[in-house]
């Protein structure tokens, strides 16, 4: 089985030169399918060949594929460089060196390396080689403070999983499809023209079916698997609640706090001083809040208006809206700063230019004031989805401790709780290369998708 992964490796590195290089040769083929096969043959022989061995599953084979499959596509990568070089296709950061290099400041090769050594020290010591350790730490079966471990290659992930390799493909697969399906519809009808209308809403369902089949994928526990498909639509639910209240709300509340007031400055640092404070502080001030017993929401609710609000920690509902509640206070006031800094680059000129044409301010805000925004609500998306992912532990530890039920454990919640609390460092380990690829994926696509929308002054 591994035979066949090297052999698809070298013909991907025959048709990596075929469809991307104009100029085509027999050292240009040769040297991309034995580079393809190095790649591909990286991983294998740092596992031992475990991935493949006679007691491993179907889901186990398809996993070393796709690390085969990700060595070879970075070997390529590594390799469209060098033939980028040789036929003398440069990039801007290339350019840019070379105006340095051309002018009265000359520096050699070896200068930014030595001004960089420091940080790379840094990287190399505090991230890297801790990364490292996680991915080999995820291959082994072992328990906090047990003197030995076993190795089980892929099989902290597998159970992840479902069990079925040909549902693992087929999900995937067919969500990318439904994906550039609904693309090229758009491409092929005209602007506010029904088909156009109906092919962006068909590219809203396909853009969800991709959380689809990633539910999908996810194991419903069982069998010796773990559920980690409730883990999922949690995760999905609080981070998208999370990234939408708190961006919605930071526009607006910045939108009116940009207008000319009195004492504006003095208003505007009291909006923002919310995210100064930690996630634990959030969760320890909403737990206050809403704790139904001595909460002061609860007692309000009661002795103003007699009515009774129930445990939020005994509804998902309410446990999860809690969570997105405090979450969103938290990182409410760095939204604002944002967006009031967004504000100010937003043109005047082109503001009072639809006032004189007659815009309503709602008309004025869409079409003028929010594509102006665009660079800012980009940057806000990444930073608000890292947030949601990575930084609300704290905020669940103290208000739920990922009550009901484990309707409120997000992933990261997850891996601490199988990893540290329960000791479980291998299975913990693999879940957090999991939330690595995720957030990897997801910023990709944002890049490939909402950073195309950006429009950026003077651009």
């Amino acid at each position: 089985m591994l035979i066949i992964g090297l052999v698809v490796a070298a013909l991907a590195g025959l048709a990596y030169v075929r469809f991307l290089f104009e100029r085509r040769d027999p050292i240009r083929y040769a040297v991309s399918s034995v580079v393809a096969v190095g790649g591909a043959a990286v991983t294998p022989i740092a596992m031992g060949r475990c991935g493949f061995a006679p007691e491993t599953s179907g889901v186990d084979h398809l996993m070393a594929y796709g690390l085969m499959a990700a060595g070879a596509a970075v070997a390529l990568v590594v390799l469209r460089s060098v033939f980028d070089r040789q036929d003398g296709v440069s990039d801007d950061s290339e350019a840019f060196a070379g105006e340095i290099r051309s002018g009265g400041y000359r520096m050699g090769w070896w200068v930014p390396w030595v001004l960089l050594a420091p940080t790379l020290a840094i990287l190399i010591i505090f991230l890297y080689t801790p990364a490292v350790q996680t991915f080999t730490l995820s291959t082994r079966l072992t328990r906090l403070g047990a003197p030995r471990s076993v190795d089980v290659c892929l099989g902290n992930f597998s159970e992840l999983l479902i069990a079925s390799p040909f549902r693992l493909v087929a999900y995937p697969l067919l969500a990318i499809g439904l994906v550039y399906g609904a693309r090229f519809w758009r491409t092929r009808t005209s602007f506010a023209t029904w088909p156009r209308r109906a092919a962006d809403v068909a590219a809203i369902v396909a853009m969800l079916s991709v959380f689809v089949a990633l539910y999908a994928m996810f194991s419903p526990g069982g069998g010796g698997n773990v559920d980690f498909r409730s883990v999922y639509l949690t995760t999905v639910i609080i981070s998208v609640g999370i990234v939408v209240v708190g961006m919605s709300l930071g526009l607006a509340i910045a939108y009116l706090a940009y207008r000319s007031l009195r004492g504006g400055s003095v208003y505007r640092t009291l909006l923002i001083w919310p995210y100064a404070i930690s996630p634990a502080v959030a969760g320890v001030l909403f737990f206050m809040i809403f704790d139904p017993t001595a909460g002061i929401f609860t007692h309000t609710m009661d002795t103003w208006f007699g009515i009774d609000v129930p445990n939020y920690r005994e509804s998902t509902f309410l446990a999860q809206t809690a969570i997105i509640l405090a979450s969103s206070w938290k990182i409410l006031g760095y939204n604002i700063l944002f967006y009031l800094a967004g504000f100010q680059a937003v043109s005047l000129d082109q503001v009072e230019a639809a006032v004189i044409d007659g815009a309503s301010p709602w008309q004025r805000f869409l079409k003028v004031v929010w594509p102006g925004l665009s660079p800012i609500t980009f940057f806000l998306l990444v930073t608000n989805l890292t947030y949601a992912f990575f930084e609300i532990y704290a905020t669940i530890e103290f208000m739920t401790r990922g009550a009901p039920a484990g309707d409120t454990s997000v992933a990261i919640y997850e891996i601490i709780r199988v990893g540290v609390n329960n000791g479980d460092l291998g299975r913990g380990a693999a879940q957090s290369v999991l939330l690595f690829i995720a957030v990897i994926g997801i910023t990709l696509w944002q890049f490939r998708t909402s950073g195309r929308r950006v429009t950026y002054g003077g651009a």
